[in-house]
């Protein structure tokens, strides 16, 4: 049978993949432009660089489903039961990244109040950590305080609640389980992505500024334990979102289940 649907036709199927896979082509061209930046320094630029990527993919994953297509017929439901958001997004994964933005914000917050203050250089305050060395007092850096974590704070405050609505207003909307299932999974993927990178560099910055002076002490072995594991989980979840925004349903057990089946 002769495939009579045409281009425009095709393309509009396919336009969420799109828009997906461009969020994440302009985040990456972004950040090779603010890596260039020479008058701003090196950690900063990182900063710009992976906040720019991440808000790149979460505004490409909203768009992509601005334009998935919805069916054109009505819609016969089985029951009355609510749909809820948590039905819809990764059931594992999900806790786990929202209790990743959780930490990434309460460390955000302890490294900016245990920053230096320096009343004469306003404007670079929250650059180094202070600490007590040998009797002696000593800095140490860089530390993530507001200097560098600012963007962070900025992008947080701009991608939780528009991912947010986005995902109550997939779950409440029209479409297939399926459908809805896999755009959920593509805005959890690209919020996450923005989390686990920026909390992977935060925690790098406080891993290297408390191991590269002799006299960490309890500070040092707290890198070890703690920050050392949790950069490693934050690079498992940085792989994870990013294939989950690019292909969705590769990641859905669920869903890759239900296609075995339906190929026998």
């Amino acid at each position: 049978m002769l495939d009579t649907a045409s281009p425009a036709s095709r393309l509009l199927d396919h336009a969420d993949h799109y828009a997906r896979w461009s969020g994440l082509a302009i985040g990456l061209v972004v950040a090779q432009a603010l890596s260039t930046l020479g008058d701003v320094e090196f950690e900063q630029r990182v900063v710009f660089c992976i906040t720019a990527f991440g808000l790149c993919a979460v505004a490409g994953v909203l768009l992509a489903d601005a334009l998935t297509l919805r069916p054109q017929a009505a819609v016969r439901t089985a029951s009355l039961a609510p749909r809820l958001v948590r039905d819809h997004v990764p059931p594992h994964m999900g806790p786990l990244i929202a209790l990743q933005g959780v930490s990434l914000a309460v460390l955000l917050v302890i490294t900016a109040a245990t920053a230096s203050v320096d009343p004469d250089r306003i404007f670079s305050t929250g650059k180094v950590l202070t600490i007590t060395c040998n009797g002696m007092r000593a800095t140490t850096g860089p530390w993530p305080g507001l200097y560098y974590t600012l963007p962070m704070f900025g992008a947080l405050a701009i991608a939780t609640p528009t991912c947010v609505w986005a995902l109550r207003r997939i779950a409440h909307g029209p479409g297939e389980e399926q459908q809805r299932r896999d755009r959920a999974w593509a805005v959890t993927g690209a919020w996450g992505l923005l989390v686990s990178s920026q909390q992977l560099y935060a925690v790098l910055m406080v891993s290297v500024s408390l191991t590269e002076t002799g006299c960490a002490g309890v500070l040092g072995a707290l890198t070890f334990w703690v920050f050392y594991p949790l950069a490693l989980l934050n690079l498992f979840t940085v792989v994870w979102s990013l294939v989950t925004v690019v292909a969705p349903r590769a990641v859905d057990d669920d869903a890759a289940g239900d296609e075995a089946v339906g190929d026998e």
